[in-house]
């Protein structure tokens, strides 16, 4: 095994540089067949998204891989790497294995915990093994990296509360109606945190948006994205008695949403409770409101609270995810260094055995006079000579398998046995 991961993510690379670098899905297959396929390589993988671009190839062991990515990147693009490097990172062996896994896991991500990662990396796996590039080693380590992220997934929470301010709105919603389903959204003012809160109410249940700007035909677009009804602000009062949440941010130097309005409002829903998501700056919605029976008024700071001590709950959580991460990188070091080994034993039983063999065959003329069951017994005896020869050595190589010296004592052990490399 010989594994080398290049890549840049949001932490070394700025928009434009992962922009320049990024591969496009309809190219990513033949991209990575490309790679692949190159002299020396074996395996490989490519994982290209928004946040990050990674390659990661299995090579054969007497080759430096290094160049060989970096001409492919050089090929691919078009262009000199020298201005881009400072943003790469190259990592070899078992901190390419680690890094695998803690993307796999959401602990390398823009939002710690983000459950979209795990789906790319599902994807970049299916699409180089759709490719003929992963089926080794590699491929063996991708997928226990898949099923690392399961288990963080399902022994820690790091993905189950909210660290962003429109994830938020969703998880206070929840908090009040107990399910989303069927309820209504109201947006008041079309700018992006709205769309974001908007995108993610209706994705968790609710059925039905309406939305109301001061420039109308700005309210038609993001209506029409979401499949629903733009309202003339001059007649927004007449329709949003029909909203179960309310999500406003208008930029409007006074109170758009009054103690007065929400009364009414109230009395028009004949008190069924109403949730107003403020995130607006200077505020829509009068924080009088929230005194009113089944009116509840969250603005951004308590979003943002909200969202904080979230996030302080998934870094504990992404502690505990670090440690399941140790725990696999130890179980699969230990199986591929195993299944390294498979050969060094067979070669050397194999060695042992055609000595034995040869040695019973230059005495055969001696041994002509032996019964079958002698010549039986003498045959058992042998063998287990050879296997209690071989016995301290093998246990020596399998208790050092997962051992950064392991290839030191696998080396000394088949020269010690007179077997070739």
């Amino acid at each position: 095994m010989n594994l080398l991961l290049v890549g840049i993510n949001h932490r070394t690379a700025p928009v434009e540089v992962r922009e320049r670098m990024n591969i496009q899905e309809s190219r990513l297959a033949a991209a990575v067949s490309d790679l692949a396929h190159r002299e020396g390589i074996l395996e490989g993988m490519i994982m290209s998204t928004c946040n990050r671009v990674e390659l990661v190839t299995n090579a054969r062991a007497d080759v430096e891989a290094t160049p060989i990515v970096r001409a492919f990147l050089a090929d691919y693009h078009h262009c000199d790497l020298a201005p881009f490097e400072p943003h790469f990172y190259w990592l070899k062996q078992l901190d390419a294995v680690r890094h695998l896994f803690r993307v796999a896991s959401s602990l390398d991500s823009m939002i710690l915990g983000e459950p979209q990662v795990l789906g790319q990396v599902k994807e970049a796996y299916a699409t180089a093994r759709r490719a003929g590039a992963l089926d080794g080693a590699l491929g063996e380590i991708v997928s226990h990296a898949l099923a690392v992220a399961r288990r963080v997934r399902r022994e820690t929470a790091i993905g189950s509360s909210a660290v962003s301010v429109s994830y938020a709105a969703v998880e206070l919603a929840k908090k009040i109606f107990g399910s989303l389903h069927g309820k209504t959204i109201f947006v008041i003012g079309a700018g992006k945190m709205s769309e974001l809160a908007a995108k993610h109410l209706l994705r968790s249940g609710a059925s039905a948006i309406f939305v109301s700007n001061r420039t109308y035909e700005r309210a038609q677009e993001l209506a029409q994205a979401f499949h629903g009804t733009a309202v003339h602000f001059e007649e927004l009062f007449e329709n949003i008695n029909q909203a179960d949440i309310v999500i406003s941010s208008t930029g409007a130097p006074h109170f758009v949403i009054t103690k007065e309005r929400a009364q009414k409002l109230l009395a028009a829903r004949r008190n069924r409770p109403i949730f107003f998501v403020d995130i607006a700056v200077p505020r829509d919605v009068e924080p009088s409101v929230n005194e009113l029976d089944n009116a509840f008024v969250y603005d951004i700071d308590d979003l943002e609270q909200v969202v904080e001590a979230n996030r302080h709950e998934r870094e504990r959580e992404a502690a505990r995810a670090e440690k399941i991460i140790e725990e696999e990188m130890s179980r699969l070091g230990r199986r591929l260094a195993t299944k390294e080994l498979a050969p060094t034993i067979a070669a050397i039983e194999g060695h042992l055995n055609q000595i034995r063999e040869s040695e019973l065959e230059r005495y055969s003329g001696r041994l002509s006079s032996l019964t079958p069951d002698q010549r039986q017994a003498v045959e058992a005896l042998t063998r287990g000579i050879q296997n209690k020869i071989l016995r301290g050595p093998l246990l020596e190589l399998k208790g050092v398998a997962d051992q950064p010296e392991h290839g030191n004592i696998v080396r000394l052990i088949r020269r010690i046995f007179g077997v070739e490399d």
